[in-house]
């Protein structure tokens, strides 16, 4: 768990993260304003899950961009817990905060976690 406490603290500036935890399953939750369905791409493997998120940037037509901050996309990484299986694994987006839910134990092979719209 160390390992993952210590990538949530290294996690890009606009991405906020809590892990939590019952008896048979963690749950990752992850604020990513802006994203929805469409703009992500969660997937797991290695004992990591790997998030790719993108979302739209809108500039109305009157202005031009003099400092931009705002990052249209992301990608992180997060080591999963040694006992955290990702087959199973379920996800959902609700404006944009991701809840990843990961059982325990089992083996780890690659899958992509399917992201419903709440």
């Amino acid at each position: 768990m160390s390992a993952l406490r210590d990538a949530l603290r290294d996690l890009p500036d606009p991405v906020f993260a809590d892990v939590l935890e019952s008896d048979d399953a963690y749950l990752v939750v992850l604020d990513l304003p802006g994203v929805d369905a469409d703009g992500l791409d969660v997937s797991t493997g290695a004992g990591m899950v790997t998030v790719s998120a993108s979302r739209e940037v809108d500039v109305p037509a009157a202005f031009t961009p003099v400092d931009r901050r705002r990052s249209s996309s992301l990608e992180f990484r997060l080591p999963l817990p040694p006992d955290a299986a990702t087959e199973g694994a379920e996800g959902s987006i609700d404006r944009g905060v991701l809840e990843l839910t990961l059982p325990k134990t089992g083996s780890r092979p690659r899958t992509t976690v399917p992201i419903n719209e709440a």
